[in-house]
């Protein structure tokens, strides 16, 4: 790292006085000074006799308090005139959203942006992400101002800049496609605006990496995340929902085939860049994944394998798929927090249970629907076979592989092959055709279609867009776990008539009450709901 001490203006100055005032800087002195996994991507470290941020876990010789400030985001460093370290590589940190639960609007603009809506050949105005956050763009402005101290396209752009600069890192990629998978259009201005921002070149970092730049196969990238984590949980969960040829595990890996882009269906409702949402013109991105998990770097090193080169525009919306799946971004001490609030009435919180997140809405929602009315064996047996009958096959790598099937495919297919009540056949047909006919429609519009109703739509919110506060109230092993560990009135555990009462009185006397009783307890775990949907499960 560099040593020479820059020089600051006045209006840094100040902002490195209001920094130094950070009201959490005694747990962050004490973070950093410890190397605390637990906090990395929480906040940032910036030394200003060096001129340099750094993550917490920094491997460097922990630099002395009065030379020290704390920022929340590696943004607000970068305004402070601070460059990221080379050592710890802060585009490195797993995400975070110190704004998750307080405005919902600049969470999901900052998710639309960090998987990069506003960049590349099928980058969107800025009039177009206001008009899909459902707000005006001179409030999405104010949003970013007041909340980031910046404008959304120079969030966007830093978010670029951090995400080649974990290329130029940890691939071998030339820096031409490393500038073109991160949304540049000119290698001339990827230059030029990497230099101007973070007062380094794409060839000096490249350099430093001592690795060639070659054509890219297969990209393999170092993906964070904070202690603790479940794998053997999530890979339980996992492996017993693995659909053949399409997912694949180990003891320490996961893999699956995705597709991201037209023709897949929705990708998403908010967390990533949908190039399905009417942009005929847009390539879907074909290719699978393999993420081998490693508990002591506290990372998945993850390998990306592509069916053609041209889908490099869509790499950072896939990695931001990949993200969700594994749920990497959580914080898992605040998330503990919470749900510890519950007191003794959980049996038993598990630290670091994850949010299985699957590929697509699309997906989560024929899961959902073919899992109705049967066993978790069962529902993955027909998902098997609809995958075997209407998945797309590719060869990659020496692998092949099946893709899920697109709407298109399934839309008038017979769905012969499935052992199942033909109205589950047609909810699958009515959805695909109505996903085709609607591309911008939201999720809550599929409950007009027969078939999909209030379960199936918060199964799709758990798993396929991982939304943080889903309580699961309609699913009967959540039901029973709150009924029996939560509920302060046993009268409404079964509904049983009190002396006199009419039966269909007492069952509907114990559905308002279980009603009431699920409302509370979402209330208390807000805006967690999601985990405490798996800390449920994982009490059966």
């Amino acid at each position: 790292m560099s040593q020479q001490t820059p020089e600051f203006s006045a209006e840094t100055s100040k902002a490195i006085q209001v920094e130094a005032q950070h009201p959490k800087a005694e747990q962050y002195r004490i973070a950093r000074l410890s190397r605390d996994a637990r906090f990395d991507g929480l906040f940032f470290v910036g030394v200003f006799s060096t001129g340099i941020y750094c993550r917490p876990i920094c491997p460097a010789v922990p630099a002395k308090e009065a030379n020290v400030s704390y920022f929340d985001d590696a943004l607000s460093a970068a305004q402070a005139g601070l460059r990221p370290c080379l050592r710890c590589r802060p585009d490195s940190a797993p995400g975070s959203n110190p704004w998750l639960g307080k405005q919902t609007s600049l969470n999901r603009a900052m998710s639309l942006i960090d998987a990069g809506v506003l960049c590349g050949p099928q980058a969107i105005p800025m009039t177009g992400l206001a008009e899909r956050l459902g707000i005006s763009e001179r409030y999405l402005r104010q949003l970013f101002h007041d909340s980031l101290g910046t404008s959304p396209k120079q969030y966007a752009l830093y978010q670029q800049l951090m995400f080649a600069k974990q290329l130029l890192h940890q691939t071998k990629m030339p820096i031409t496609q490393v500038a073109f998978a991160a949304g540049f259009n000119s290698v001339r201005r990827f230059n030029e605006v990497f230099r101007e921002q973070l007062q380094l070149t794409p060839s000096e970092i490249r350099k430093a990496t001592g690795q060639p730049s070659l054509p890219v196969q297969g990209l393999t990238l170092k993906l964070a995340y904070r202690p603790p984590y479940d794998w053997q949980h999530l890979r339980s969960f996992f492996a017993q929902r693995a659909v053949p040829e399409m997912e694949w595990l180990d003891e320490q890996s996961y893999g699956r085939s995705f597709v991201l882009g037209s023709g897949s269906g929705r990708d998403c409702d908010c967390d990533c860049d949908c190039d399905s949402h009417g942009r005929d013109n847009a390539r879907s991105a074909k290719g699978y994944f393999c993420a081998v998990h490693s508990e002591q770097e506290a990372c998945f090193h993850v390998t990306i394998h592509l069916a053609e080169a041209d889908s490099l525009s869509q790499l950072k919306g896939i990695i931001s798929h990949i993200r969700r799946i594994l749920d990497l971004d959580a914080d898992m001490l605040t998330i503990g927090d919470k749900l510890q609030a519950l007191g003794q009435a959980l049996p038993q919180v598990s630290p670091g249970l994850r949010l299985p997140g699957v590929w697509s809405p699309f997906e989560a929602a024929c899961r959902a629907i073919l899992g109705q009315q049967v066993s978790v064996t069962q529902a993955i047996k027909l998902l098997g076979q609809l995958v075997a009958d209407y998945g797309e096959t590719i060869s990659l790598n020496d692998r092949q592989v099946r893709l899920f099937p697109s709407p298109e495919a399934l839309v008038n297919a017979s769905l012969d092959g499935l052992k199942m009540p033909g109205i589950r056949k047609e909810a699958i047909r009515a959805l695909a055709a109505f996903v085709m006919a609607n591309p911008e429609a939201e999720i809550d519009d599929w409950l007009q279609i027969k078939g999909i109703g209030p379960w199936t739509l918060d199964y799709v919110r758990l798993r396929g867009l991982s939304l943080p506060d889903v309580l699961l109230v309609g699913d009967l092993v959540v039901k029973q776990q709150l009924l029996v560990n939560l509920s302060p009135e046993p009268s409404c555990h079964d509904g049983e008539p009190a002396e006199d009462e009419d039966p269909k009185a007492a069952k509907k006397r114990a559905q308002a009450q279980y009603q009431a009783l699920s409302q509370e307890v979402l209330g208390q775990v807000a805006p967690w709901g999601s985990y405490l949907t798996l800390q449920l499960w994982n009490q059966q």
